[in-house]
């Protein structure tokens, strides 16, 4: 399925809007786009959600008939035991993460150890781990690591816009990660001239009109033949004011999901 998450509406639940877009608001939001599936995604409050709160949560959402996903940095026990208690109430199947935290970066042999402890009860749970592509950690390193470890229950969130920042092309990502991805971020991107032609800004853009190879993408992923879900990012930046940068965003929405479909409709003519 396509879908959004917490970063297709970044500024609409920020400290900028007054009041912020709340959880439900944006599965309401996501169904109303034709959505099939929303990423609550590095949104640390759910984790403070009591029973009653997040079965509300999950009644929205089968209400809506959409599919729940988390995320979240980090693979500390105590922090994953928390998000995969979340997981569980939520019926979510998918919890998106990253190797290290802001307070936590461990080597790649000491990930390796702290997964393989942990995903014995994420199997238990029908849980699965997909771990980020991005600058901080080369896709190589990141293969590796789900290899050495070898369980159907880790995997990789494909995001080859992340790697630009550390020299790796996208293609490149993309052919390297795709047997292992279990999660797919779709977000494109461009480089733009800075003022005065004095270096250049990396920013975010609408799906079809920047540097992704979106197609290409899909072929080697092959994400609806493997039940992977696609969930759309942006990098919007800041519009000189809040409601010219919530209507862009509102559009950047409906746009990238209409494009997804429509590219989806001619790939499989092909």
């Amino acid at each position: 399925m396509i879908g959004l998450g917490t970063y297709a509406f970044f500024w609409q639940h920020s400290d900028r809007a007054a009041p912020p877009l709340s959880l439900d608001d944006m599965l309401r939001r996501t169904h109303d786009l034709g959505g099939g599936v929303f990423q609550i995604c590095d949104y640390r409050a759910v984790l403070d959600y009591d029973a009653a709160r997040l079965q509300q949560l999950k009644a929205v959402a089968q209400e809506l008939g959409i599919v729940l996903e988390l995320g979240t940095k980090g693979i500390r026990p105590d922090h994953l035991a928390g998000y995969l208690r979340v997981a569980k109430a939520l019926g979510a199947k998918v919890i998106r993460s990253m190797v290290t935290a802001p307070d936590h970066r461990p080597t790649l042999s000491e990930a390796e150890q702290l997964l393989r402890a942990q995903l014995p009860a994420f199997a238990d749970a029908d849980v699965t781990i997909a771990l980020e592509t991005y600058e901080q950690l080369s896709s190589r390193d990141l293969v590796a690591l789900v290899e050495a470890v070898g369980s159907e229950r880790l995997g990789i969130c494909l995001d080859p816009a992340n790697c630009i920042a550390a020299l790796e092309h996208p293609i490149e990502v993309i052919h390297r990660c795709a047997p292992y991805v279990k999660n797919l971020h779709v977000k494109d991107f461009a480089f733009t001239r800075r003022g005065g032609w004095v270096g250049f800004t990396l920013e975010g853009t609408e799906l079809g009109t920047g540097l992704l190879p979106y197609d290409e993408m899909i072929r080697a992923v092959r994400p609806e033949e493997r039940g992977i879900h696609r969930i759309v990012e942006h990098w919007l930046t800041w519009q000189d004011d809040f409601e010219k940068t919530v209507t862009a965003e509102n559009r950047w929405n409906a746009y990238n999901l209409a494009f997804m479909r429509q590219r989806d409709e001619a790939l499989g003519k092909q």
